[in-house]
C-alpha cells in the first residue's frame, strides 16, 4: 500500500509540473501578446518533463504520460493494476494544474488560449493529426526507452526525453499543439470545455507510444545470452 502511495503522489507530481509548466506557458504568451513564443513554449515544456522524469525516475520510473504507460505495458514491463494506477495519478494531475492555471493566471488570457488545450491547425485534418502525434510520440518513446529503460544505454536522466519534447513542439507545435501526451491535452480540454478534436491526442500518441516501445523492446534491446 505504501509502495503504491509513493508511486502514485510521484506520477501526480510529475505530471503536474510538465502540464502546469506548459499551460502556464501558453496562457502567459496570450496574456503578454506573444512575447514567449513557440521557443519559450517548448524550452517550458521540455525542461519540465526533464525535471519530472529526473525528479521521479528511481520512484515510479518517471512516465508522466500515458502513452508511456501504456506502451511499457504493451511489452510487458508494467502490469495493468499499476498501470491504471499511473494513468489515475496522470488525469489527474493534468486536471488540477489545469485548474490552478485557471485560477491564477489572468481569465481572458486562458479563456483566448484555452488553457492551453492543443488543437489542430486550420488546415490540417484528424487523419493528418493523429499522424503527427503518432510520429512526435513514437520518437518520445524511443527516446525514453532508449535512455530510461535499456539498462545498456548511459542514464541521462530526463535530459534525452525533455530534448525530444523540445524538438517535437518546435517541429509541430504550430501543427497540432504537439501535445504527445494525453494527460497534457485532457485536463486542458476538460477545464475549458473544449473538445475539438480531442481524439487525435489519444489516438496519435498511444498508437505512436505503442509501436515505439515494441520496436525497441522486440527489435533493438540487447538480450541477455
Amino acid at each position: 500500500m505504501r509502495n503504491s502511495a509513493r508511486v502514485f503522489v510521484a506520477e501526480f507530481i510529475g505530471t503536474f509540473l510538465l502540464v502546469f509548466a506548459g499551460v502556464g506557458a501558453i496562457v502567459q504568451n496570450a496574456y503578454r501578446d506573444g512575447s514567449v513564443g513557440l521557443l519559450g513554449i517548448a524550452a517550458a515544456q521540455g525542461l519540465a518533463f526533464a525535471v519530472g522524469v529526473s525528479a521521479t525516475m528511481g520512484i515510479s520510473g518517471g512516465h508522466l504520460n500515458p502513452a508511456v504507460t501504456l506502451g511499457l505495458w504493451s511489452v510487458g514491463r508494467i502490469d495493468v493494476k499499476k498501470a491504471g494506477l499511473y494513468l489515475l495519478a496522470q488525469l489527474l494531475a493534468g486536471v488540477v494544474a489545469a485548474l490552478a492555471v485557471k485560477s491564477l493566471y489572468p481569465e481572458m488570457a486562458g479563456v483566448a488560449s484555452r488553457f492551453g488545450t492543443p488543437g489542430l491547425a486550420s488546415d490540417v485534418t484528424m487523419a493528418q493529426g493523429i499522424i503527427v502525434e503518432a510520429i512526435l510520440t513514437f520518437l518520445l518513446l524511443f527516446a525514453f526507452m532508449g535512455t530510461a529503460v535499456d539498462s545498456a544505454a548511459p542514464k541521462l536522466a530526463g535530459l534525452g526525453v525533455g530534448l525530444t519534447v523540445f524538438m517535437g513542439i518546435i517541429a509541430a507545435g504550430n501543427i497540432t499543439g504537439a501535445a504527445m501526451n494525453p494527460a497534457r491535452a485532457f485536463g486542458p480540454a476538460l477545464v475549458s470545455g473544449s473538445w475539438t478534436g480531442q481524439a487525435v491526442y489519444w489516438i496519435g500518441p498511444i498508437l505512436g507510444g505503442i509501436l515505439a516501445c515494441q520496436v525497441h523492446e522486440r527489435l533493438l534491446m540487447k538480450k541477455d545470452a
